[in-house]
């Protein structure tokens, strides 16, 4: 089954001072409703983040739910964007679907925008962490 939401807010930002990229897409600007926060750090992951597991991108939704490595594959053609995580994420997710669609009602700007952010985001970390397909 698949998870479908409208985001209105789309925000992606690489933070060099803190050494995080991430890239929010939201139902709401307050935070109310669905979302997906995709994260990582910016360079090669630390020898302690290799240590525990953290040397890939991080997904964190509602309520805080929090996997790494998570995203199986993810696309974005026109206006939706479809993440397929794998089944083994969703307890920590806190999620019951693998498949999630998010239909983007965002200006085209925030869109490119988002499309740079997330590549780089999803590329973090060691080979096998990363998703089998982006297609951005």
């Amino acid at each position: 089954m698949t998870y479908r939401f409208t985001a209105r807010v789309v925000a992606a930002e690489v933070d060099s001072d803190n050494d995080v990229m991430q890239v929010g897409v939201a139902e709401d600007e307050d935070g109310e409703g669905f979302f997906l926060l995709f994260m990582s750090n910016i360079g090669e992951p630390s020898p302690q983040s290799v240590s525990l597991g953290l040397d890939s991108h991080c997904l964190v939704t509602p309520d805080q739910g929090t996997a790494y490595g998570c995203v199986r594959e993810i696309a974005l053609s026109d206006r939706p964007l479809t993440v397929s995580l794998y089944p083994a994420s969703l307890d920590d997710l806190e999620l019951k679907d693998t498949e999630i669609e998010a239909e983007l009602e965002v200006p085209d700007v925030d869109i490119e925008r988002m499309r740079g952010v997330l590549a780089q985001v999803l590329a973090f970390g060691r080979a096998d962490a990363r998703p089998q397909r982006v297609d951005l």
